[in-house]
């Protein structure tokens, strides 16, 4: 990779234009920031959840996770290129499907929460499926394209995140709370 910063405020942004890896320079509110800015802040939520002191294989595939999102920043300030590939979105669904196994079945919703570290998880999950719906607002645009597999992955990662929300719920005998219409 070419170009770091190495002075951190350049004054390029004083004006409300940001500029994107091939060098155009475009509105700081535009769909494409917007997405870029919500990814960016799921990574920093996952951060979050890292801090918790949270076990394997969390951790392992929460951080093989940070590394994709920044891929997918990426991916999303080069219009042209697309660097989120099937086997990342295969990946996810390999992780779930291995922390799903040992959970009870859902029978009604959960509330967010249990532990620190499962309310945040939970938040993470909530800002992804934002993140989700800025990618398809970016899709939507005309004269713009976002890669099918970037929006296939922050669909799985939501659910990753929401399963991982249960296993943590569980850590040192813990437990989820359940929803009751009319509490």
């Amino acid at each position: 990779m070419g170009y770091r910063l190495s002075k951190i405020y350049t004054r390029t942004g004083d004006k409300g234009t940001t500029g994107l890896g091939d060098g155009r320079r475009v509105d700081k509110d535009s769909a494409r920031i917007e997405a870029i800015g919500t990814v960016d802040e799921l990574n920093t939520l996952l951060g979050v959840v890292l801090s918790q002191g949270i076990g394997e294989p969390i951790a392992t595939q929460l951080t093989r996770v940070q590394h994709r999102l920044f891929d997918l920043g990426g991916e999303l300030s080069i219009p042209e290129m697309q660097v989120i590939g099937a086997e990342m979105v295969e990946e996810l669904e390999q992780d779930l499907d291995r922390l799903n196994e040992n959970l009870p079945p859902l029978k009604e919703f959960i509330l967010p929460g249990g532990t620190p570290a499962a309310s945040h998880c939970h938040h993470a999950r909530a800002v992804c499926r934002r993140a989700e719906r800025r990618l398809m607002h970016l899709a939507h645009q005309p004269e713009e394209q976002v890669g099918e597999n970037a929006l296939k992955y922050l669909n799985r990662l939501s659910d990753l995140l929401f399963v991982m929300g249960r296993v943590l719920a569980r850590v040192d005998g813990g437990n989820e709370i359940y929803w009751r219409k009319g509490v």
